[in-house]
């Protein structure tokens, strides 16, 4: 019983440990990208945050221009 209780409780880690927390929690880090259409000037965020699920869909299809500038968010 031991034994078995053993081999499962292996196969559960084993299982855990191969699987990629990526691959189960589709998350990416995004950052801000300011383009200048006129002079063609890039300006990034200092920072990268990650975002998951839904936030990551809402945070990607986020955008806004003022005037010749328009932002978006980077992700990868």
């Amino acid at each position: 019983m031991k034994r078995t209780f053993l081999f499962v409780l292996f196969f559960i880690f084993i299982a855990w440990a191969v699987t990629s927390c990526e691959a189960l929690s589709n998350c990416e880090s995004c950052k801000w990208v300011t383009t200048d259409s006129s002079t063609g000037d890039i300006t990034e965020g200092p920072d990268e945050t990650e975002y998951c699920g839904a936030d990551l869909i809402a945070i990607k299809t986020k955008s806004t221009t003022n005037g010749t500038q328009k932002t978006v968010y980077k992700c990868h």
